[in-house]
């Protein structure tokens, strides 16, 4: 051991953290650098032995194996063309209206979300498919570009929440829980995007012109069709997934897998699977779940040399320490996780600090449920506020030339941005609305 004292080691091993991302170091090799860096200064040698068995004994954490699976589900629901082909029924039902193509938008990425667990496909499609329609039919391309990455982030909060998956062993909390938990919330976030676009294009009809009558006539039994076949077999995988878990039927991974093979059935049904899509969607999916799962082994190293090397008790005592009352404290911790979010990742936040603030939360005796909702929509806010907002730079690199990225897109995100804080203290006011569906889960 040469450095005995724990707020050196923390000073070291956060600067290397800061130092390491912002020098443009991947994330999963920065944590371990720094990580292998101090724990060597602050245990000695032996601590590489241990940090070996802490990679192991994660990567046998059986729920992680469901990561793979909602990875290989939404990637195969995203070449299957049926965001497509919900967006191509819900607007001709919707085009009518003020801000209807909008209002399809939302709902197309709310249900996709609960189809896919991940962020950025939604987003992509949705400026792919959507938004150079939206623009020719005149609508406002700072609402267009806002409704789009506002509600293609609703993938990482509604379950199958692929953030919600690694937030669960990291904080000691049932993923079936932290599901249904996470359900209400998200569906407040749509609703109050929805109502923002009907409210905005009611003041404003000229931002989301309905579409011409001429261009959205179609006999009443074709528009049911459409949304019958567009709709019934998305929504019928969503119940495959979350009513497997509700119903006690089966655990998250064993669930993921029902999903993960629904997906590919859907895939076939709407005669997009060939040897093609199965290849590349295997490919995307090792890539992406590698990604996560490295950066995830990483962060049990990075956490288990900041709770070796006395991190743990000494941020405890500090926070408990402060004089604002449990409260004050809890909006400290949120805040941490906006910080974090304004230059990195939930998968490199999450990792980080939900070891680090379990310990104080059950200290400060709040739920560690409506806890982690409070955080988990805190980093809502985190995609759509720059410099890292994936969102804006997604729909940056898919939207038709003439949207601009300062004056449509980012002056675009604002309301929704105020719309999600607005969501944040519903949750936190109304601890039922995260509370009621996980305690009336069939165990």
């Amino acid at each position: 051991m040469l450095i005995q004292s724990p707020e050196i080691l923390l000073i070291l091993l956060f600067g290397g953290l800061i130092l390491g991302l912002a020098s443009g170091f991947p994330v999963a090799f920065v944590m371990l650098g720094a990580s292998l860096i101090v724990g060597f200064l602050g245990v000695g040698p032996g601590f590489f032995h241990m940090m070996i068995m802490r990679v192991f004994e994660t990567m046998h954490n059986y729920i992680l194996a469901s990561i793979i699976l909602f990875v290989y589900m939404g990637i195969m629901l995203e070449r299957s063309g049926a965001a497509e082909r919900l967006f191509s029924s819900i607007h001709i039902s919707l085009g009518g209206l003020r801000g209807g193509l909008a209002l399809a938008v939302v709902i197309v990425c709310t249900i996709m979300a609960a189809a896919t667990g991940i962020m950025g496909a939604p987003v992509i499609i949705m400026g792919l498919f959507a938004l150079p329609h939206m623009l020719k039919k005149g609508y406002d391309p700072a609402l267009s570009c806002g409704t789009i990455c506002a509600g293609g982030t609703l993938g990482i909060l509604i379950p199958p929440s692929i953030m919600l998956i690694v937030y669960g062993p990291m904080a000691g909390v049932s993923v079936g829980k932290l599901f249904f938990a996470a359900i209400i919330p998200g569906l407040i976030l749509s609703a109050l995007y929805t109502l923002y676009i009907i409210v905005r294009c009611l003041i404003r009809p000229e931002l989301g012109p309905p579409v011409p009558r001429e261009q959205r006539m179609m006999p009443v039994g074709r528009k049911i069709f459409m949304l019958l076949t567009s709709m019934l077999p998305t929504l019928m995988l969503i119940l495959a997934v979350l009513g497997t878990i509700f119903f006690g039927v089966a655990a998250p991974t064993e669930a993921a897998a029902v999903g993960a093979f629904a997906s590919v059935m859907l895939a076939l049904c709407y005669r997009k699977l060939d040897w093609k899509v199965l290849k590349e969607s295997f490919y995307q999916t090792m890539v992406v779940s590698s990604m996560i799962l490295v950066i995830v082994a990483a962060a049990f190293v990075f956490t288990g040399t900041f709770m070796l090397v006395g991190g743990g008790d000494l941020v405890k005592e500090a926070l408990l320490g402060l004089p604002f009352g449990r409260w004050g404290v809890l909006i400290i911790m949120m805040s941490a996780f906006f910080v974090f979010g304004l230059f990195m990742e939930w998968v490199g936040i999450v990792p980080i600090l939900v070891p680090i603030f379990a310990p104080v939360l059950a200290e400060l005796g709040f739920d560690p449920l409506w806890a982690a909702m409070l955080f988990c929509v805190t980093m809502q806010t985190s995609f759509l506020t720059p410099p890292m907002a994936p969102a804006l730079f997604y729909i940056k690199g898919v939207a038709p030339k003439g949207v601009d990225f300062g004056r449509h897109i980012v002056r675009g995100t604002i309301p929704y941005i105020g719309l999600q804080l607005v969501g944040l203290i519903l949750v936190a006011s109304f601890p039922q609305l995260v509370l009621w569906l996980p305690g009336i889960m069939i165990r």
